[in-house]
């Protein structure tokens, strides 16, 4: 067997198309979608994505502003400017920029936002009306990426066994209410695995769809996935590679090429689930742009 490649920039850039259809919608209503990305510190990674996300913006025709402030700033210097964002009318959502440094509380920072301008879906807020099964507010863009992955694809997950690999606020723990909520393109049977899961392969095995979502190279191989199961990496490792010029090469959580001998369907790193993320932080402005002007939300399907 031989895994057909999810190819998540090609999906991404459908959604983007989707969404520059529906700021054109918002424009004749003369309302024009913001979101204010903050960075804090120079960090080489967190400037890049930054910048990703400012040209996608500019790309379906949201307005965006990144506001910078130092590495050696304060939490109090950080809420202020959140406090400001809040109450601007220009911005429709806000992005903290994660990883921040480590001398900031990520949990709080994030509570300070205005819960209708949560780009990311991950205040307490969202993440509780999410828990109840509502999906009509920002959902958090990489669980919610990896849903419109497997519509997309034609993979309906009811009745299926989903085994999620990673319990994390941002991707696990989200992701498998997302799957198991009672609706349209949801209602799977939902595993979650982690650090202390006692023989992850047993688990891995059992699953109709895999998600894979642990920060850790090549934890899953080939020989722990099922025969014809889908499988999603979430994962997104540097690791050495002598053979490449920049003497580094990108890899996820799934050991691909062994993986691509069982499975029915896989995601690919990169070009996988990271365009999706950033796809579903776009839709999340849209959206909340929208839901401010009383008018009906974004439909991705």
């Amino acid at each position: 067997m031989s895994a057909t490649i999810i190819d998540g920039t090609a999906v991404a850039a459908t959604i983007r198309q989707q969404l520059t259809l529906e700021v054109g919608r918002l424009a004749r209503k003369n309302v024009q979608p913001g979101l204010a990305a903050i960075l804090v510190g120079d960090d080489p990674a967190s400037v890049s994505y930054v910048t990703a996300k400012a040209k996608a913006c500019a790309e379906v025709g949201i307005m965006s502003e990144t506001f910078t402030l130092p590495s050696d700033c304060t939490e109090a210097d950080l809420e202020l400017l959140i406090k400001k964002l809040n109450s601007d009318e220009r911005f429709h959502a806000i992005l903290p920029q994660l990883p921040l440094p480590a001398h900031f509380d990520a949990d709080k920072v994030i509570d300070s936002i205005n819960p209708e301008k949560d780009a990311d879906g991950l205040h307490p807020v969202n993440l509780g009306r999410l828990l109840r099964g509502e999906q009509n507010g920002p959902l958090p863009c990489t669980p919610h990426g990896v849903m419109q992955l497997l519509r997309y694809s034609n993979v309906d997950p009811s009745g299926k066994h989903v085994v999620i690999v990673g319990r994390s606020t941002l991707v696990g723990r989200p992701l498998s209410i997302l799957l198991s909520n009672k609706t349209k393109g949801s209602n799977g049977t939902v595993t979650i695995c982690h650090s202390a899961t006692a023989d992850l392969a047993s688990f891995t095995k059992l699953a109709d769809i895999l998600v894979v979502a642990v920060g850790k190279p090549f934890a899953v191989t080939g020989e722990m996935i099922r025969p014809g199961a889908v499988v999603i990496d979430v994962g997104v490792n540097r690791i050495d590679d002598a053979t490449r010029k920049r003497g580094w090469r990108l890899v996820g959580d799934v050991e691909f090429v062994s993986a691509c001998e069982v499975a029915s369907y896989i995601t690919k790193v990169p070009g996988g689930v990271g365009p999706m993320t950033i796809a579903m932080l776009l839709a999340n402005t849209v959206d909340a742009a929208a839901r401010r002007a009383g008018l009906e939300p974004v439909s991705l399907g």
